[in-house]
């Protein structure tokens, strides 16, 4: 199986993306998962087609007013840095990506 690729996404792309994806990858690591990881802005996160988006709660009611391929799970973050919760929330989606 390919990588799965992960985006995080936030209004710059730079701060809390960022921020979310240096806690997501310690959870990814003790879970045991390669994965392909990068941060971008909101508006560039809906021309690419990732795996994976993970990004803030208070960004879902922009995310619905795009047209994502439906294949990219989104993963919503009440704390963006917060590896509970987004082990918690992540672990459903690899499985179901086949990467657990």
């Amino acid at each position: 199986m390919n990588k799965l690729s992960i985006l995080f996404v936030c209004g710059a792309g730079l701060g809390s993306s960022f921020a979310a994806q240096m806690s997501t990858e310690d959870v990814l690591t003790k879970l045991g998962v390669e994965a392909k990881l990068d941060h971008v802005d909101i508006s560039s996160a809906v021309s690419m087609k990732p795996d994976i988006i993970i990004t803030a709660e208070n960004f879902r009611t922009q995310f619905e007013k795009f047209a994502l391929d439906p294949t990219t799970a989104i993963i919503y973050l009440r704390n963006i840095v917060s590896k509970p919760e987004i082990e918690e929330k992540i672990i459903p989606v690899l499985t179901e990506k086949g990467a657990l």
